[in-house]
């Protein structure tokens, strides 16, 4: 192993050993910084001479299948490797910059062993998301941003509807995010012509009782998330919105109609991480601590979850003030500092909605 390789896959480990989300590497005017986003925040690794991390990026986009010669246009590349002997897979995006080329690694640990009980220390959230596994035919929507969590939860609940109702789930994701024997994955592919709209078609003479949309991004897979629920199946499928409210305010923007979400939406899920803290301790559990085991994990997920009347209620009139109370995220924020798993001053306050439903 080389230099090069050997430092990459020391970046590569303490990432995975941290927990982070993404690598940055960044240019600069005289060298590259190298950057871990842990828990939504950004911390400084490494600096490199830029010859050098010029040839890890190469490396790194040899190994993801990218063209190597080309650094004047946005590159996208993906590949599996082990870190600690777990599996993880690696996504890759080059940008070209005003120095040199920038990339970012997004790493995906694939293991799939995460209970829905798990998800969060809410169990009113995990059992209303059970729930939903009740469902026959519909639409159900994960919605927050990048690194909230939606994939993983999605990918517990879907997991657990295998394991209970031994259901066919057949999956259409641009690429599979998290590799799985529980379901059937289909990966779009438009230089083979697998696009959404083919792969939706072919999925559908494929007998499946669920569904699996990766992530609503435009009008088009919109649609098909919607013709895919009104066929009699029960649709999951991620979408980027800060909360359930404005999930259905992005979904009308994209063309769908309020009659067809009336016709086919059974809920949206609205999800954030946070750092949780130890009630009896007041900060990070110690291994001494009795509630060691519960909360040395530092990340919980707190879920706003919008269905039965009050999404009815919502799609039925234009004013959010008039429609039944449900629980919002501000409200899971209050209630975990009140319950000391948040620090009283760092509890985050999203206020009332104040805009109105279109």
């Amino acid at each position: 192993m080389n230099e090069v390789e050997a430092k990459s896959e020391d970046i590569l480990q303490t990432a995975y050993e941290m927990n982070a989300s993404d690598i940055h590497f960044v240019p600069r005017k005289g060298d590259i910084l190298i950057e871990l986003r842990v828990n939504h925040h950004l911390f400084e690794l490494d600096l490199l001479p830029t010859d050098f991390a010029e040839r890890m990026i190469s490396h790194f986009k040899f190994r993801a299948g990218m063209d190597i010669g080309d650094r004047r246009r946005p590159q996208d590349g993906a590949l599996n490797t082990l870190i600690h002997n777990e599996p993880v897979n690696l996504r890759l995006s080059t940008l070209p910059t005003k120095y040199n080329e920038s990339l970012v690694i997004r790493l995906l640990p694939q293991a799939m062993d995460t209970q829905v009980s798990d998800l969060s220390i809410f169990s009113e959230s995990t059992a209303q998301l059970m729930r939903f596994l009740n469902v026959e035919h519909g639409l159900l929507l994960f919605s927050g941003p990048t690194g909230s969590g939606k994939s993983s939860t999605m990918y517990a609940l879907l997991t657990a509807a295998k394991r209970r109702f031994n259901a066919r789930i057949v999956t259409l994701e641009d690429p599979v995010e998290k590799q799985t024997e529980n379901f059937l994955q289909m990966e779009v592919n438009e230089k083979a012509n697998l696009t959404y709209d083919t792969g939706f078609k072919a999925i559908l003479r494929h007998d499946p009782d669920i569904i699996m949309v990766g992530e609503i991004r435009d009008s088009e897979t919109a649609k098909i998330a919607i013709r895919a629920s009104l066929t009699g199946h029960l649709v999951f499928s991620t979408i980027h919105a800060s909360d359930s409210v404005r999930t259905l305010q992005r979904l009308m923007e994209l063309g769908i109609s309020r009659f067809d979400l009336k016709e086919t939406l059974v809920g949206v899920v609205a999800q954030r991480l946070i750092n949780i803290q130890c009630p009896r301790c007041g900060s990070f559990c110690k291994k001494d601590c009795p509630h060691f085991k519960t909360f040395k994990k530092r990340q919980t997920a707190i879920f706003e979850i919008l269905t039965g009347l009050p999404l009815r209620d919502l799609l039925k009139t234009s004013e959010i003030k008039t429609m039944r109370p449900y629980k919002r995220l501000e409200d899971y924020y209050r209630q975990a500092a009140s319950l000391g798993y948040l620090p009283q001053d760092n509890a985050l306050n999203y206020g009332e909605h104040k805009d109105v439903f279109p």
